[in-house]
């Protein structure tokens, strides 16, 4: 039923129900109230007083009495008197008699006085029967309509038995709206998955030669990349059945209600086949078994149990393609991610340049970018952005350009909404002369050290406007193509983290550093370490001394040993302690050589606030020597 309908049937209810009351009651009265003139006159019923019987028997005798008007079946009458004391005036009087007896009808008749016996009014049987089923239809039909809007709510009544179906989104040629022209910056992904659409379309082209269906493709990658976009556009070009939930709907708080649902979702995707089934976050149910806690009878492991029977059981699902989505593959149990249940695993990665520019020229479709702006310029700017990050840069860009009302995204809209993306929303300047100084030393000292170390990451621009939890920002640009770090690189990186400490302690001196090296301070552990202990960069040796995280909540160990002995661990931290040492003296040494320069480029930093990457370095080549920097070209044929 509408939900407007409904509405307007509630209240509806009761105004009928008013207007009928009202009409029963005007109808009760007494319609001779009228003359047929239609002028109007007191009703024959109405009286000023009351009288006992027994003294209208005494009026009757005395000749008082000129007229009676009997109602109600001789319960009550209407008597008319005249009273000589009071010049013969008529006065009407209401006596409650003992019933209409042939006594009185007798002993008014002997008198000589005018009587009229009035009828009991009675209503039509038919609406009698329907004032009395009224209020009972009204209570049931009232009762009714909340249990059925009740129905649709979650606990509802109508929900008791529906615990174990499935709650997956069923479409049998899902509109979704993308198709594989949206998806962009991801071609071998699309590749595989464009294979997937044509297996539907024509399983003969490959059963001909003894290819088989794949049961199940798991879209891997790092949030953003477009894995679900790529769901949709398979949805979007398969033109078969689609079914879409997410891993975390087939766990309830009741058990059994996730191998229930798995049942139930396999049982009507045999009854569409050929058909797709899309899981979203299936890391969700999908976890390694055995965590060590919460026993074999845990309601997720059950749940797990079952979708693996029904992937690639005993009685099997011809037709049926799985396509599961996670940026966790390292948490799933390894009998879904064996060939039979899940026999493709695409990554989908993080785009490189020609993808980022192929994500731009999607998003960019309805945009309005200045002649200036090129998508080149924009893909070269935005190293590491996921097709997500893109989408939401160039939004950015557009609600900063009607908010500066302006025509055109340029790349002044750009270049703010990287820094907000990245940093945060830009704050108020410093007013704070000595605090303003203060951080302008610290961001130069990094600044400085990006660039006259060789193996570091140039220097993008350097600013005091604090954005974020960040007081002041340093950016660099990455090379594009590191899939490979070497080791002096890593040790740049290092340094570079250092150099505002190092600048703290050159100008102020041991006693007036600040905390704000702090996060520095953490990248610069975390760097270290994994130089000893993973990469094997430092004395002791090319072996890893650590391994990775043995969470014990995703399907891990619950006690879990050191890979070390205490004389090992000992020399890892006198390793890093010794390597962090090291570039924190080469760091302080750069900054102690250029303290001239960095004293006139803090100057211009606190008057201009931001200060360019190629000015920054065309200001410095004045004071010392920079070093050339070996850049891999970005290609975009």
């Amino acid at each position: 039923m509408n939900p407007k309908f409904k509405t307007i049937l509630l209240w509806l209810l009761p105004i009928v129900l008013v207007i009928g009351l009202s009409w029963q009651l005007l109808s009760n009265n007494n319609v001779d109230s009228l003359k047929s003139n239609g002028t109007t006159i007191a009703p024959k019923n109405a009286a000023v007083a009351r009288m006992s019987y027994g003294r209208f028997l005494d009026y009757i005798e005395a000749g008082r009495v000129t007229s009676v008007d009997i109602y109600e079946g001789g319960r009550n009458a209407v008597v008319e008197t005249v009273d000589s004391d009071l010049d013969n005036k008529v006065q009407r009087l209401r006596v409650d008699l003992p019933g209409l007896t042939p006594e009185l009808i007798n002993t008014l008749k002997n008198g000589g006085i005018s009587f009229d016996v009035h009828p009991i009014k009675t209503a039509p049987p038919a609406l009698g029967i329907l004032g009395n089923l009224f209020f009972p239809v009204l209570l049931i039909g009232g009762l009714i309509l909340l249990a059925r809007r009740s129905n649709g709510m979650p606990g509802g009544p109508g929900q008791a038995m529906q615990f174990g179906k499935t709650k997956a989104r069923f479409a049998m040629e899902a509109n979704t709206g993308v198709v594989f022209d949206d998806v962009a910056g991801v071609n071998e992904a699309k590749e595989d998955l464009e294979e997937v659409v044509t297996f539907l379309k024509k399983p003969e082209k490959f059963t001909s030669v003894g290819a088989r269906i794949p049961k199940g493709v798991l879209l891997v990658g790092p949030p953003g990349t477009g894995k679900t976009l790529l769901a949709k556009a398979i949805a979007g070009e398969a033109g078969v059945p689609f079914f879409s939930l997410s891993g975390s709907e087939f766990v309830e708080m009741f058990v059994g209600v996730g191998a229930s649902r798995v049942r139930d979702l396999f049982k009507r995707a045999k009854e569409n086949s050929p058909c797709l089934i899309f899981i979203d976050e299936i890391d969700a149910v999908g976890r390694q078994r055995g965590a060590g806690i919460g026993g074999g009878n845990d309601e997720r492991e059950q749940t797990l149990n079952q979708l693996l029977t029904e992937m690639d059981g005993f009685e099997g699902n011809s037709g049926i393609i799985i396509i599961a989505a996670t940026n966790r593959p390292d948490v799933l149990d390894s009998a879904l991610m064996r060939p039979g249940r899940f026999d493709r695993q695409v990554t989908v990665d993080a785009p490189d340049i020609k993808g980022r520019l192929s994500i731009l020229q999607v998003h960019s479709r309805n945009k309005k970018l200045d002649k200036d702006l090129t998508l080149e310029s924009i893909a070269r700017r935005t190293p590491g952005f996921t097709g997500a990050d893109l989408a939401n840069l160039l939004n950015e860009a557009a609600i900063l350009t009607a908010r500066r009302r302006k025509s055109s995204i340029s790349i002044l809209e750009i270049d703010d909404s990287v820094d907000r993306i990245v940093a945060g929303m830009e704050g108020s300047p410093l007013t704070d002369g000595r605090s303003k100084r203060l951080i302008a030393y610290h961001e130069v000292g990094h600044a400085i050290i990006g660039s006259l170390v060789k193996a570091h990451d140039p220097v993008q621009k350097v600013t005091v406007i604090p954005r974020g939890q960040a007081k002041g920002l340093t950016w660099f640009t990455p090379d594009d193509d590191q899939a490979l770090i070497s080791r002096s690189q890593l040790r740049a990186r290092i340094m570079g983290a250092l150099g505002g400490r190092a600048a703290e302690d050159v100008v102020f001196g041991k006693g007036e550093i600040t905390t704000g090296a702090g996060g520095d301070f953490q990248q610069v552990a975390s760097m270290a370490r994994q130089m000893v202990t993973r990469f094997g960069m430092s004395d002791l040796g090319p072996i890893a001394l650590e391994g990775g995280n043995q969470e014990v909540f995703v399907g891990r160990d619950l006690m879990t040993r050191s890979e070390v002995s205490d004389s090992i661990s000992k020399q890892i931290d006198e390793s890093i302690r010794v390597m962090v040492k090291s570039c924190y003296e080469d760091t302080y040494k750069i900054i102690y050589e250029n303290r001239e320069a960095m004293d006139k480029l803090v100057e211009l930093l606190i008057e201009r606030e931001t200060l360019g990457g190629e000015e920054f370095v065309e200001i410095l080549s004045g004071y010392t020597k920079i070093p050339s920097k070996v850049r891999t070209p970005q290609l975009l044929n």
